[in-house]
Protein backbone atom coordinates (compact mmCIF):
# COMPACT_ATOMS: atom_id res chain seq x y z
CA UNK A 1 0.00 0.00 0.00
CA UNK A 2 2.59 2.52 0.72
CA UNK A 3 4.22 2.45 -2.88
CA UNK A 4 1.04 2.86 -4.50
CA UNK A 5 0.71 5.90 -1.77
CA UNK A 6 4.18 7.02 -2.86
CA UNK A 7 3.15 6.84 -6.35
CA UNK A 8 0.43 8.93 -5.94
CA UNK A 9 2.25 11.26 -4.21
CA UNK A 10 4.59 11.29 -6.91
CA UNK A 11 1.72 11.88 -9.85
CA UNK A 12 0.63 14.51 -7.66
CA UNK A 13 3.72 16.89 -8.05
CA UNK A 14 4.04 16.08 -11.25
CA UNK A 15 0.61 17.17 -12.12
CA UNK A 16 1.01 20.45 -9.99
CA UNK A 17 4.06 21.41 -12.29
CA UNK A 18 2.23 20.55 -15.71
CA UNK A 19 -1.00 22.63 -14.60
CA UNK A 20 1.24 25.43 -13.24
CA UNK A 21 3.68 25.23 -16.65
CA UNK A 22 6.37 25.22 -14.50
CA UNK A 23 9.13 24.78 -17.41
CA UNK A 24 9.70 24.26 -21.19
CA UNK A 25 11.42 22.09 -23.15
CA UNK A 26 14.36 23.25 -25.12
CA UNK A 27 17.55 22.08 -26.47
CA UNK A 28 20.65 22.43 -23.97
CA UNK A 29 23.65 24.72 -25.74
CA UNK A 30 26.71 23.24 -25.41
CA UNK A 31 27.70 26.20 -23.11
CA UNK A 32 24.81 25.30 -20.30
CA UNK A 33 25.44 22.40 -17.51
CA UNK A 34 22.23 21.15 -16.87
CA UNK A 35 21.51 20.52 -13.03
CA UNK A 36 19.91 17.13 -12.18
CA UNK A 37 16.85 16.78 -9.71
CA UNK A 38 15.71 14.31 -7.62
CA UNK A 39 12.36 13.42 -5.39
CA UNK A 40 12.05 14.48 -1.64
CA UNK A 41 9.92 12.31 0.22
CA UNK A 42 7.77 13.28 3.34
CA UNK A 43 4.94 11.81 5.35
CA UNK A 44 2.31 14.75 6.54
CA UNK A 45 1.04 13.71 10.09
CA UNK A 46 -2.28 14.87 11.78
CA UNK A 47 -2.59 16.24 15.12
CA UNK A 48 -3.25 12.95 16.31
CA UNK A 49 -0.10 11.55 14.78
CA UNK A 50 -1.62 9.39 11.84
CA UNK A 51 -0.74 10.00 8.52
CA UNK A 52 -2.53 12.85 6.85
CA UNK A 53 -0.82 12.38 3.20
CA UNK A 54 2.54 10.88 1.66
CA UNK A 55 3.98 14.21 0.06
CA UNK A 56 6.47 14.35 -2.91
CA UNK A 57 8.44 17.13 -4.09
CA UNK A 58 11.21 17.49 -6.96
CA UNK A 59 13.73 19.41 -6.45
CA UNK A 60 16.43 20.80 -8.42
CA UNK A 61 20.16 19.63 -7.16
CA UNK A 62 21.13 23.30 -6.68
CA UNK A 63 23.77 22.36 -4.57
CA UNK A 64 25.81 21.71 -7.96
CA UNK A 65 25.96 25.32 -9.11
CA UNK A 66 28.74 27.66 -8.64
CA UNK A 67 28.27 31.28 -7.02
CA UNK A 68 29.48 33.66 -9.97
CA UNK A 69 29.40 31.23 -12.46
CA UNK A 70 25.53 29.52 -12.58
CA UNK A 71 23.71 32.11 -10.29
CA UNK A 72 24.74 35.80 -8.88
CA UNK A 73 22.28 35.96 -6.07
CA UNK A 74 19.83 34.01 -3.86
CA UNK A 75 16.36 35.72 -2.46
CA UNK A 76 13.59 33.93 -0.76
CA UNK A 77 10.70 36.49 -0.22
CA UNK A 78 9.65 35.25 2.94
CA UNK A 79 8.32 37.74 5.98
CA UNK A 80 11.00 38.20 8.91
CA UNK A 81 9.02 36.50 12.77
CA UNK A 82 9.11 40.44 13.64
CA UNK A 83 7.29 41.74 11.10
CA UNK A 84 4.71 38.37 11.78
CA UNK A 85 4.93 39.45 15.77
CA UNK A 86 3.85 42.75 15.12
CA UNK A 87 1.11 42.40 13.08
CA UNK A 88 -0.46 39.84 15.08
CA UNK A 89 0.30 41.86 18.00
CA UNK A 90 -1.58 44.96 16.31
CA UNK A 91 -4.46 42.76 15.01
CA UNK A 92 -5.01 41.53 18.72
CA UNK A 93 -4.90 45.15 20.61
CA UNK A 94 -7.25 46.08 17.60
CA UNK A 95 -9.46 43.03 17.66
CA UNK A 96 -8.85 42.47 14.53
CA UNK A 97 -10.47 39.21 12.72
CA UNK A 98 -7.63 36.59 12.05
CA UNK A 99 -7.39 34.24 8.93
CA UNK A 100 -4.70 31.81 8.08
CA UNK A 101 -4.28 29.98 4.78
CA UNK A 102 -1.72 28.00 2.43
CA UNK A 103 -1.08 28.55 -1.36
CA UNK A 104 -0.61 24.89 -2.24
CA UNK A 105 2.85 25.07 -4.45
CA UNK A 106 2.89 28.00 -3.95
CA UNK A 107 6.63 28.76 -5.17
CA UNK A 108 5.12 27.94 -8.20
CA UNK A 109 3.47 30.83 -9.01
CA UNK A 110 6.95 33.01 -9.09
CA UNK A 111 8.53 33.97 -12.61
CA UNK A 112 12.50 33.13 -12.99
CA UNK A 113 14.11 35.96 -14.49
CA UNK A 114 17.14 35.03 -16.18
Amino acid sequence: MKNECWKKAIESELLALEENQTWDIMPCPPSVKPLGSKFVFSIKLRSDGSIDRYKARLVVLGNKQEYGLDYDENFAPVAKMTTVRTILALAASKSWPLHQMDVKNAFLHGDLKE
